[in-house]
């Protein structure tokens, strides 16, 4: 049975690993130290995580069943699909907005290291059959009904995750580009979740 103190060591190398990972990407972070910030020694990270590989595959798990997590609150029956999908962009967006260092990370590595993207799709292949089954099945009884134009979910998903993804992915260049300030770039991020919703909404009214 382990310890408190176990866990609470434990939880701390995967908070450090997390935090490094996405600031520095995996590359440039090494398991010294993630030690360092997480207040133990390595041998306590190769203990745990056994490489910094496993270390890396455990936060992009974490991340992706929080991810699937939220976007399965917005299934509740009572809810219209139009209502659901606004609670699925929302639900998506907020939790960039919470990890805004997360698409680049995932870009990064489908980049430098296609293997270990393609490794880590693998163990979270069947996070998204939960969320994309249900929803297909609607959307394609909602166009039946004629209540919004024939469109794929592949695109739907494909538009929704351009839309939330590009303004975390490019924040950097375009906060040089403008000289914006960080508050009002926090402005604009909050803006912009509605306006994704819209946009969105708006593409899948009939013609």
């Amino acid at each position: 049975m382990e310890s408190h103190t176990d866990i609470s060591t434990e939880q701390a190398i995967l908070e450090a690993a997390e935090r490094l990972f996405l600031e520095k990407g995996f590359a440039l972070t090494s398991t010294t130290e993630i030690a360092r910030v997480a207040g133990c020694n390595q041998a306590m990270v190769h203990y745990y995580y056994r490489t910094k590989e496993k270390l890396f595959t455990s936060v992009f798990e974490k991340k992706a069943r929080m991810m699937v997590a939220n976007l399965l609150q917005a299934d509740r029956p009572d809810l219209s699909f139009e209502e659901k999908l606004r609670h699925k962009i929302e639900a998506h967006y907020n939790m960039l907005k919470e990890n805004p260092r997360l698409p680049f990370l995932f870009f990064n590595e489908m980049i430098t290291n296609p293997p270990r993207l393609l490794a880590l799709r693998e163990i979270i292949k069947d996070f998204p059959l939960g969320i994309v089954k249900p929803m297909e099945a609607e959307l394609k009884a909602e166009i039946a009904r004629g209540n919004i134009r024939p469109v794929s979910m592949i695109d739907l998903l494909m538009t929704m995750l351009s839309l939330n993804v590009f303004l975390f992915l490019a924040s950097p260049i375009f906060k040089t580009l403008t000289g914006i300030s960080d508050e009002e770039f926090e402005q604009m991020v909050e803006r912009r979740r509605e306006e994704n919703v819209t946009i969105i909404l708006r593409s899948l009214r009939p013609y």
